[in-house]
């Protein structure tokens, strides 16, 4: 079996640096520049610069929760498989057929044997190795000295999962996960390696916007807009409760200290993460997990947010909420992951408005790009100037 060979979508770029004009502003406090919203051109760009180097999310255990379980996925228009085989660990593999290209898998699925390829019947393990080739060498001959089996398995995506989250890197020569996730991790010890839990059915929604990719990060990194788009968040959690989160060069985000949302007029609540610090009974921290990961921690459950760019001005938000045990997953507490979910979604449908306006604003042909607050947008600045970096690698 080959791992994907896919360090070609960043090989051989031109050289684009942060003293290019345009981006020449991020390093001096400035914003991204409008064609990194508008214009097609630049998005193909990010794709080999931005996401191709990196870890990018495609996907939730979730999705694929029983071995034999595969999943069809396109992501930047890649087709890809998301699959969990025999031991239960969870794979990814470019959806084609070795012989033809043909795609293997068009809707979810469960493979008890194999994955057999509709073109040719040509077969496949769920480790990804090829098994068969029916009539290969002729009518009747399934193999033929010129092909070598063996060489010729899926090709695997390297990948990692993380909190149900699947991630990959499409290069292949990212940092591994661990080394390159190791601040946030460290900033959520406490949470880290405790077990997660599928709401359900009424814990997953999806929302799309039109906008580019990076608007939704900006606008997630930030609680300079709460008092006007948020009112009723902001009733509880106030503006001058929050505080900014920055990593350079891995995340950035907020986190409100006043963490307490009544779901229940009789009191009732989910259940905590074991063995919090004290500071967890009333914080909770929203951030961006750079490229395309929006995460929400709190005492009592977690959510992410899989932003998936559908073009330079269109994204899906695919939203999934967790919880700390198994009880809170059953329906006794249906009702109140309904109003936990309801309560999200209606903030996230509250911010659409604005991602939609800004992307329409930056048409405007005078409009630099902004101006940042140094104490308001720190977090976004931060998130601008890491994409700025990605250019930056890439000089020749």
């Amino acid at each position: 079996m080959k791992l994907a060979e896919t360090s070609a979508l960043h090989d051989a770029l031109p050289p684009i640096s942060t003293s290019t004009p345009g981006l020449a502003q991020v390093a001096r406090g400035g914003c991204l520049p409008n064609p990194f919203y508008t214009d097609a051109t630049v998005f193909e760009e990010e794709k080999k610069r931005v996401f191709a180097p990196n870890w990018s999310c495609i996907g939730f255990g979730t999705e694929v929760p029983k071995a034999g379980d595969a999943k069809p996925v396109t992501f930047l228009g890649i087709p890809l498989l998301l699959l969990r085989d025999k031991t239960g660990r969870i794979r990814v593999f470019q959806n084609v057929c070795r012989h033809r290209g043909m795609i293997l898998v068009d809707e979810p699925t469960n493979f008890r044997g194999v994955i057999r390829c509709p073109y040719h019947s040509w077969c496949y393990s769920l480790e990804g190795e090829l098994k068969t080739t029916p009539h290969l060498g002729g009518p009747g001959r399934n193999d033929h000295p010129a092909v070598t089996k063996s060489e010729l398995g899926l090709y695997e995506v390297r990948s990692t999962v993380w909190m149900d989250l699947v991630f990959i890197n499409l290069s292949g020569d990212a940092p591994d996960f661990k080394t390159a996730t190791a601040t946030l991790t460290e900033r959520w010890s406490e949470f880290e390696g405790q077990a997660v839990y599928h709401g359900g059915a009424e814990s997953s929604f999806s929302l799309e916007v039109a906008c580019n990719w990076k608007l939704a990060i900006e606008n997630y990194c930030e609680s300079y807009h709460l008092p006007w788009i948020h009112p009723g968040l902001n009733s509880y959690s106030r503006l001058e409760d929050h505080y900014n989160i920055i990593e350079a060069g891995q995340f950035s985000g907020q986190g409100t200290k006043v963490y307490n949302p009544k779901l229940d007029d009789s009191g009732r609540s989910f259940e905590n993460f074991k063995n919090l610090a004290e500071k967890w009974s009333t914080c909770a921290e929203y951030i961006a997990l750079y490229p395309n990961v929006l995460l929400g921690i709190h005492k009592d459950h977690f959510y992410a947010i899989l932003l998936e760019p559908l073009s330079h001005d269109r994204t899906l938000e695919r939203v999934e909420i967790y919880y700390t045990s198994p009880e809170m997953t059953e329906a006794p507490w249906l009702d109140l992951r309904q109003r936990n979910s309801e309560m999200w979604k209606g903030i996230f449908i509250e911010d659409i408005g604005v991602v939609e306006g800004m992307q329409r604003g930056r048409l405007a042909p005078d409009f630099d790009g902004g101006t940042l607050s140094p104490v308001m947008d720190s977090a976004t600045h931060a998130f601008h100037a890491w994409v700025a970096g990605q250019y930056d690698k890439h000089v020749t």
